[in-house]
């Protein structure tokens, strides 16, 4: 580990984590980054908003959602709208989501309430702590969508403190 946020390709790129710091049992809405050795699955973004940062990158459409409801048979799934259960929407009016690079944690197969959507985004700001994913500045997510192809492994050891800030005392999660 390495102060300062995530390392990747001799770039060290500040982030924040989840309010509930890292947990090695997550939960759904505990609020917390999962613990291990996740993989990038996909790449995501807002095609109104950005150019495709990467060859492989989605476009965010309306009506995409992301099913968070763990009775849902699509829970930690992309879904299309109308969906009656519980989900999170990719396309917002703020720019958190205009990319999204998801994880492989609890997909493809998702077990019930082990938590959804621990996704890379944009920060709202500086050491402003997430509902569990990694976030950081837009020119590093663009730059990490660029450069990270699918499968680069996250490792977000169990011993992160609670909050990464993005000064001189943070511990980095390697990618």
């Amino acid at each position: 580990m390495t102060p300062g946020g995530l390392d990747y390709r001799n770039r060290r790129i500040p982030c924040t984590i989840g309010r509930g710091g890292v947990t090695t049992s997550k939960r759904e809405g505990d609020g917390a980054t999962p613990a291990g050795t996740h993989h990038i699955a996909e790449c995501w973004y807002r095609p109104d908003r950005i150019a495709a940062p990467a060859p492989w990158a989605r476009p965010i459409l309306p009506g995409d959602l992301w099913c968070d409801d763990e009775a849902h048979p699509a829970y930690n799934h992309h879904v299309r709208a109308p969906l009656s259960a519980s989900h999170e929407k990719l396309r917002r009016a703020d720019p958190l989501y205009d990319i999204i690079l998801t994880t492989d944690w609890n997909w493809p197969k998702a077990a019930p309430g082990k938590g959804s959507a621990i996704f890379l985004h944009q920060w709202r700001r500086p050491g402003f702590a997430t509902a569990g994913c990694i976030a950081m500045a837009r020119p590093h997510l663009i730059w990490l969508a660029a450069n990270a192809p699918p499968g680069a492994a996250i490792h977000i050891p169990s011993a992160v403190p609670k909050y990464l800030h993005v000064r001189d005392s943070a511990p980095a999660t390697r990618i």
